[in-house]
């Protein structure tokens, strides 16, 4: 089984990447709902709840978790890693493996603020590819925009565009540095113009991961989704619904004890 989590809803553009690749895996997906939107929370706060959503998959056995909360990643770059038994995939690794791929120089990377306050972005870019520029642009409105539903909006037009309008001319890419961006690609690209690529890390999340169960030989599941949010169960079902096109998804809310607020 592979754990996967995020802040919110975000993290299911990531599950549906794996499902295209891994449609036989099973996969235990945690929403971390009570506390959305993660970026606007303080650095310490952000790595408690590392801590806390690393644990819960881990006392279920996964055998790897797929990050699909960037914030996280770029928290465990100021902080390190919380021990954890699985094999732990990361976000910032997958862009940054995509860029080079690519070869892009001239690179902006669009996040929420907390991951833009990190730096790890930057850091870790400019690190696997030292000739490269890069941007960081916070976009503190997107995440409430998606998880209220708001995708199709004049609201989340007007949004992703402001955010671009902060970026440079003549960049070659932009990053998705949120996994609740993805959802709003058809504003970016408008946005953007059609000669900025734009990178979504999910795709090498997903290559990485096929690549290491192959490795590791495990063994085929059923292809099922549990869903567990430590929110509003009926809520998360109902865009669960909509997002992965799942008439009667699996949800939960079990979630954990945290005395994050």
């Amino acid at each position: 089984m592979i754990g996967l989590f995020d802040s919110g809803l975000g993290g299911l553009t990531v599950l549906r990447r794996v499902r295209e690749r891994l449609p036989d895996v099973d996969v235990l997906f945690f929403a971390d709902q009570a506390h959305v939107p993660y970026g606007g929370r303080a650095a310490g706060d952000l790595f408690a709840l590392l801590q806390n959503n690393l644990a819960w998959l881990d006392e279920r056995g996964v055998e790897a978790i797929v990050m699909a909360c960037n914030t996280s990643c770029a928290i465990a770059d100021l902080y390190g890693w919380p021990p954890t038994q699985a094999e732990v995939f990361d976000l910032l690794d997958s862009a940054t493996i995509e860029l080079q791929q690519r070869g892009a120089r001239r690179i902006g990377v669009v996040a929420t603020a907390a991951t833009v306050r990190s730096g790890a972005y930057g850091r870790r870019i400019r690190n696997a590819i030292p000739e490269s520029e890069v941007w960081e642009v916070a976009a503190p409105a997107l995440v409430p925009l998606v998880e209220a539903g708001e995708i199709e909006t004049v609201a989340a037009r007007d949004a992703v565009a402001r955010v671009c309008a902060e970026l440079p001319p003549d960049l070659d890419a932009v990053v998705y540095g949120c996994t609740h961006y993805p959802v709003l690609e058809s504003h970016f690209r408008a946005a953007l113009g059609d000669r900025v690529e734009l990178i979504d890390p999910a795709f090498v999340q997903a290559a990485r991961l096929a690549e290491f169960l192959q490795l590791d030989e495990a063994p085929i599941g059923s292809g099922t989704t549990r869903y567990v949010t430590s929110g509003d169960p009926e809520h998360f079902r109902r865009s669960v619904a909509a997002i992965m096109e799942e008439q009667t998804p699996v949800v939960s809310g079990l979630g954990y004890a945290s005395d994050v607020t």
